[in-house]
């Protein structure tokens, strides 16, 4: 049988701007010409990033959706554990909103109409979750992650932790309660696929987090539209780092998030499946090694 391999866009900055414009054009896909949007940041809290998505990114990624033809775009969040409008004052996106001219959804305050439910067959959830219509039914999804550890049960949190934030909040209860946590994550991600995806790595927490932690320069940025690829390569590099015991055991493809999301056939079955795409020697030598890193059993 032969596999397609999920391309994984490399680029090796200290710059926000830069390393969002070269990621998604090293990738060379146009999933937004023409369609609708729907973009998912990381706004769990108001921290400074790596705890939150950081605002030269999201104009940048903003900006360069613009220059691919998009019709229009719509951010669409649900902060957690902080109140979702106090973050977007706090960070200034309703001010953002109006100079880059972009929708804004707090979803917090979205009504029963803008949910959808979602029972994952066979999954952990006792009933499963309700998941915002935005995410479930637009033209196009796009997400930006960030790279970090999460202390509070998920071991990590970069696209497949991301897409909790499309939860209603009356279901975190539920999974931050649940010893299969890090496996309901991953079924969250059922309920929609991402079109594009790209994580800022510039700087990331490889302990504490998500709102707080021992940040340390990455200096890279990745591209890509499978979740479990990105996750894979975004753990390599905590690694590569230094992480903490949970995220540093066993192989990747062992981590809750990853096996369960494997299992459940959301992008790549197995690493040797993972291609980079890099623009320069640097980024070819980090690629190199978060591969090596990826195979290791």
């Amino acid at each position: 049988m032969v596999t397609k391999a999920s391309r994984i866009a490399l680029v090796h900055t200290k710059n926000h701007a830069e390393g969002v414009k070269k990621a998604i054009q090293l990738l060379n896909i146009n999933p937004v010409r023409s369609k609708v949007v729907a973009l998912k940041p990381n706004f769990n809290t108001a921290d400074p990033f790596p705890a939150s998505t950081h605002n030269d990114t999201l104009q940048a990624l903003i900006a360069s959706i613009k220059d691919l033809g998009a019709t229009s775009i719509t951010v669409a969040e649900r902060s957690g554990p902080s109140n979702t409008e106090d973050v977007m004052k706090k960070k200034g996106i309703f001010d953002m909103s109006k100079k880059l001219d972009f929708s804004l959804i707090d979803l917090d305050k979205s009504d029963s109409k803008s949910w959808v439910h979602r029972k994952p067959e066979s999954s952990h959830w006792s009933n499963g979750f309700n998941f915002a219509r935005i995410y479930a039914e637009t033209e196009c999804v796009v997400q930006t992650c960030c790279l970090k550890t999460h202390q509070y049960g998920g071991h990590f949190t970069i696209s497949l932790k991301n897409s909790v934030g499309m939860v209603q909040r009356s279901f975190m209860n539920e999974l931050h309660k649940s010893p299969y946590q890090r496996q309901m994550i991953a079924e969250i991600n059922t309920a929609y696929t991402p079109d594009l995806i790209l994580m800022d790595g510039i700087e990331a927490f490889v302990s504490g987090g998500p709102m707080v932690g021992n940040k340390v320069p990455a200096n890279l940025v990745l591209a890509g539209t499978d979740r479990i690829a990105i996750d894979a390569v975004g753990v390599a590099m905590l690694r590569l780092l230094g992480t903490t015991p949970e995220v540093s055991r066993g192989t990747i493809f062992q981590q809750d998030q990853i096996a369960r999301a494997v299992e459940l056939r959301l992008g790549v079955l197995s690493p040797t499946e993972i291609e980079f795409v890099t623009e320069n020697t640097v980024g070819k030598e980090l690629a190199a090694r978060l591969k090596n890193i990826i195979l290791e059993h």
